[in-house]
């Protein structure tokens, strides 16, 4: 069977996959546009994508589909339209699991760097303006004993919320869609409430069900000396709103590892000195990233063989 690997991956995932397939390997790190996704539908029988390789309802309207499956690489598959891939006779599987407690790492991050204003205090040492400790040098927000929420609260957000309430001593309530029980001291409540929290961290799906979650009105419900975290996807948050709510001092700082426009970023954002920025850091360990890819194939694999696949969606 024909497989498509359509980014670069770590060469112990490729070896795997080559021993079952027969593999073409686009080892590019920028994902290709809508001719490069009908091409893959139409010129193989597997496709491993990720994130950025758009397979919209047009690509597969414009496509004569031979794909069978889109293994993809990632929890995350807002860039597939699952309908349309059902539609088309198409399953999409994802990787979960492999990526929950990387990406729990890089949220305690950006709360941390945050509310310690680690990014601007680099930065003013590399620049040579800092003159030497003194009381009130650069003070932030102390997270110890502070009130975390998070919004959705699957396993990405359960493992913030214990990271926060075990490591830091903070409360923690949480907004999700359907009732969690997470096994320790946690408690559900409304989106207000838990925009009201010190820290917030959103952490929910990406797809339309969620585009533009947190907006004006989510915004401001935060109060002027809180952190807002972004490590889901960019588009649940509207970028302008946030903005908006950044220059009104309706919170103190933001922390984002995923944007609206990826990766294209707000120059607005860039300017703000209490915003932190990294670029998709998420799962960014190769042991993290091996472990996805590995996934993939095992879905991939239990495809070519006729067995219920570990991880569909849609």
């Amino acid at each position: 069977m024909k497989l498509l690997i359509t980014r670069s991956m770590p060469e112990s995932v490729v070896a795997r996959a080559r021993a079952h397939f027969d593999v073409t390997w686009r080892n590019e790190i920028t994902p290709g546009g809508p001719a490069d996704c009908i091409a893959a539908l139409e010129g193989y029988d597997a496709v491993l994508p990720t994130l950025g390789d758009r397979f919209t309802a047009e690509v597969f309207r414009g496509a004569k589909v031979r794909a069978k499956i889109l293994a993809n690489f990632g929890v995350g598959y807002n860039h597939i339209d699952t309908g349309a891939a059902k539609a088309a006779g198409v399953l999409v599987t994802n990787t979960p699991g492999a990526v929950t407690d990387a990406t729990a790492d890089v949220a305690l991050t950006l709360i941390l760097m945050t509310a310690r204003r680690a990014g601007e205090g680099e930065r003013l040492v590399r620049r040579g303006q800092w003159t030497g400790w003194h009381p009130t040098q650069m003070l932030g927000l102390h997270v110890t004993g502070k009130r975390l929420g998070v919004i959705g609260m699957g396993r990405i957000g359960q493992a913030i919320a214990r990271r926060c309430h075990f490591g830091f001593g903070m409360e923690v309530v949480f907004h999700n869609r359907s009732a969690v029980d997470p096994g320790f001291a946690a408690r559900q409540a409304s989106l207000a409430e838990v925009m009201a929290a010190d820290v917030v961290v959103v952490a929910v799906p990406g797809g339309p069900a969620t585009r533009h979650l947190i907006g004006a009105e989510a915004f401001s419900q935060m109060r002027p000396h809180a952190i807002f975290v972004n490590i889901a996807r960019g588009d649940v948050v509207d970028e302008a709103a946030l903005v908006a709510a950044l220059q009104a001092g309706q919170l103190a700082g933001a922390g984002l590892d995923v944007y609206e426009f990826e990766p294209q970023i707000s120059p607005a954002l860039m300017a703000m000195e209490n915003v932190t920025l990294l670029p998709h850091l998420g799962t960014a360990a190769l042991e993290v990233r091996e472990a996805m890819g590995m996934m993939a194939v095992d879905n991939l694999l239990a495809w070519a063989e006729g067995r219920p696949l570990p991880n569909p969606v849609g």
